[in-house]
This record gives C-alpha cells, sequence and structure tokens, in this order.
C-alpha cells in the first residue's frame, strides 16, 4: 500500500525471521469481526431513533460526538499503547467498543447515546491505528501492500454484513447492540490468543499539518474533503432515508450495499492513479461524487432500487478519494516523513468528519434530512476545482517513490505508523 510501503520496519533492518500467517491473520480476523458489530450499530441508531419519533437532529448529534471522540483517539491513542503495549490497548479499546454498545442497549436516551458514541469513536479510531501500526511492524515490505489491502478489504465486508443484519433483528428491542456485544467480545479472542510479537514501545506520533501541506496540498485537502464526505454520506444516509419513510429492510439494503461501490470503483482508479498522474484520477472521483449527489436530490425519495444504483456510486466514488490522496501524498513523503505524514493526515480525516457533521445537523434543523446531500456535493465540487487548479498552476512533480495503489476505505480510519523509540532506547 502506498502509504505504508515506502517505510522500513525494524524487523527489516535487524532480520527478524517474518510473522507467521496466522498471526497476522489473527488481527485482521479481530477487524474484521468488530465491523460487523459497528455496521450494525451505525445501521440501528438512526432507525431505532425514527421508530422512536426522536427529532433527527438527535441522529446527527450523536455522529458529530462519534467524531469528536475520533478526533481524540487519534491524539491519545500513541501514549496508551506507549504505557501498556499493542496487546492490552486493542483489548481495552475493544472493551470501550462493548461498553458503548451496552449503554446503547439500556435504552433510547439520546444524550448518553451521544456521549456511547463518542465512546465509541474514540475506541474506534485508537483500534485502527494500534492494529495497522501492529500489522505494519510485523510484515516485510515486499508483501506490505497485499496485507494492508486484504485488511481493509476484511473490515468494508464486514461493516456490510453488519449493515444487512439490520433487516433481521428487532428493531424495538436490544437485539442489535447485544450482538453488537457478542461480535466486539468475540473479536478480543484472536488477539488475546494471538503469538504475533509486539512492536517496541512507540514515541506519540506527532501532527504537522503545515509540513504535510507542504509536501503534499492536494493529499491533505483530500483528506479533509473525504472526512467531511464520509461522515456526511454513511452516517447521514440511513436518518435521511429513515426520516423519508424507507422500511428497516430498506435501509439495511442501501447501507450493504454502499460499501460495494468502495470496492468495484477504487480498484479501477487505483489502477488508472498508477500509471499516470493521481491527481487526474481524484479530480475525476471528485467530479463522478458530485454528479452523484446531483442525481441522489434528482431521485430522493424515489424508487429504492434506483437510489441504491447511486448510493453505491457516490459512496464508491467518495471513498476512493481517501485511498487515492493518500497514495498521492505518499509517493511524495520522504522515507523520514512518513511517520509524521500519516499522523497528519489522520487529523486531517478526522478533524474535517467532526466539524461537516456539526454543520450538517445544523443545516437539517432547518433545510430538513436532504442537507447532507448539498453540503456533500459543495464538498466534493470545492475539492475537485481545487485539484483541477493546482494540476493548471503546478508541474507534476516526480514522486520519490511512487508505491503500488490499494484499496481503502474512509470508514476504516488511515494507517497511522507509531514512531519508535530509537534502538539505544529500547
Amino acid at each position: 500500500m502506498a502509504t505504508l510501503s515506502n517505510t522500513k520496519t525494524d524487523s527489516d533492518d535487524h532480520g527478524a525471521p517474518p510473522a507467521p500467517v496466522i498471526a497476522i491473520a489473527s488481527v485482521v480476523m479481530s477487524m474484521a469481526l468488530i465491523a460487523v458489530g459497528n455496521g450494525l450499530m451505525f445501521a440501528y441508531i438512526p432507525v431505532r431513533l425514527g421508530v422512536e419519533h426522536f427529532d433527527p437532529t438527535w441522529a446527527g448529534l450523536i455522529i458529530t460526538g462519534l467524531s469528536a471522540g475520533g478526533l481524540a483517539g487519534c491524539i491519545l491513542t500513541g501514549p496508551l499503547v506507549r504505557r501498556v503495549g499493542h496487546a492490552r490497548a486493542f483489548m481495552v479499546l475493544s472493551a470501550l467498543i462493548a461498553l458503548s454498545n451496552a449503554a446503547i442497549g439500556a435504552g433510547t436516551y439520546p444524550l448518553l447515546w451521544i456521549a456511547a458514541r463518542a465512546l465509541y469513536g474514540f475506541a474506534i479510531c485508537g483500534l485502527f491505528i494500534v492494529a495497522q501500526s501492529w500489522l505494519n511492524d510485523a510484515v516485510a515490505n515486499a508483501i506490505r501492500g497485499r496485507v494492508m489491502a486484504v485488511f481493509y478489504v476484511a473490515y468494508v465486508a464486514g461493516l456490510g454484513v453488519g449493515y444487512a443484519l439490520l433487516a433481521a433483528v428487532d428493531i424495538a428491542s436490544a437485539q442489535a447492540p447485544l450482538i453488537g456485544i457478542a461480535f466486539t467480545a468475540v473479536s478480543i479472542l484472536p488477539v488475546g490468543m494471538t503469538r504475533l510479537a509486539q512492536p517496541p514501545p512507540p514515541r506519540a506520533a506527532s501532527v504537522a499539518l503545515g509540513r504535510a501541506w507542504r509536501i503534499s496540498p492536494v493529499g491533505v485537502a483530500g483528506m479533509l474533503a473525504v472526512g467531511g464526505l464520509s461522515m456526511a454520506i454513511a452516517g447521514f444516509a440511513p436518518i435521511h432515508a429513515t426520516a423519508k419513510g424507507y422500511s428497516q429492510a430498506d435501509v439495511a439494503l442501501l447501507l450493504s450495499a454502499m460499501p460495494v461501490g468502495t470496492l468495484i470503483l477504487q480498484i479501477p482508479l487505483g489502477w488508472i492513479s498508477d500509471r499516470t498522474d493521481r491527481r487526474y484520477v481524484l479530480a475525476g472521483a471528485a467530479a463522478l461524487a458530485t454528479v452523484a449527489g446531483l442525481l441522489a436530490i434528482g431521485f430522493d425519495g424515489g424508487a429504492l432500487m434506483a437510489l441504491v444504483v447511486i448510493y453505491v456510486i457516490w459512496d464508491g466514488a467518495s471513498e476512493s478519494i481517501y485511498s487515492l490522496a493518500s497514495a498521492h501524498a505518499a509517493d511524495r513523503a520522504g522515507k523520514d516523513d512518513m511517520v509524521a505524514l500519516s499522523s497528519s493526515l489522520l487529523f486531517a480525516w478526522s478533524l474535517s468528519g467532526f466539524i461537516v457533521p456539526g454543520i450538517v445537523t445544523a443545516l437539517s434543523a432547518v433545510y430538513g434530512t436532504q442537507a447532507f446531500i448539498y453540503v456533500a456535493i459543495v464538498i466534493a465540487t470545492v475539492f475537485c476545482l481545487f485539484v483541477l487548479w493546482r494540476v493548471a498552476t503546478t508541474r507534476a512533480v516526480p514522486a520519490t517513490e511512487t508505491g503500488s495503489f490499494a484499496p481503502m476505505s474512509a470508514q476504516a480510519p488511515l494507517p497511522v505508523e507509531l514512531a519508535y523509540a530509537p534502538e539505544e532506547q529500547r
């Protein structure tokens, strides 16, 4: 994967034997199991609030709380891992997700749910930092891209399964939170029993947005754009569909279909981006997201299958910005810049993912739940124009070392390489 393939791990330097496949698979399996419960809870919360006749603004506030928790997780995970190590941090963060789901299952209390989802946002962001940095340390450069691609595909597939499960649960009961707790509990087992060696204690990864901007303005802008796009589309689509009167099964179908677009569109777009200036492909993905958003307005409230197709394309185009922007930024970073760059890109994604849902929630209170569509269109259009402006005003800078593209999802936070202590400090 381009974001990580340029960085050499300590195990590479010291000739340590490669990690066994079963040990690596334990981390991937754990995150896939967590994804099933996460997808179910993403779908369950807005539908349950709709059934209970709560104003859709509450669902928007819950998403904003989740994003705020993710921003905190971006900052605090490094110190947590340094204190207790990767395996214990993984289990602690998984326990926090289970606790969040338990709070949701206690009853429909929107204020409690905001706090619970903020806790979830903190934990899931932290889990991705822990899991990805752990895998990044364990695998050799030659296979890192393939391992991380499998990691992302497994998580996205788990989300799709979780979304689909909504159709099978009793929405008026606590079945969904209980299922989420069960999957989270089971997910701890593979990591708890893994023999995968833990990396040395890290220093906290540094955030340097100014430095990241100098390396790749388009990469940082892409993260700012996709953080808002992802939270707007994936977060508010079930809220809007519920408010429009679509059934529980309809919402489940819509959400479970959306990850398909992520996997289908990213592969051809990534293949093209490996063979040309990635900025052209980024502009094309943003333009496609704009067109799909306009179609979402035109078909809003119409035939379900037409909306499913539109949302599959819309979500896939938007999510593609994530992987393309991270690959473009990594292409232009030197080896010494990778830790600060990946941390800064994650921070930009998290910051936008926190601000945009708040804006959408405020606009929804005035203009209705369809406000997220207009916000997403504006974000995609502005980013497209920015990329085209950069193409027109700057020469294509040769990449420091072009990496190969791998599918990624904005629902799975960007890989962050925690900075490990120098050898003499270990």
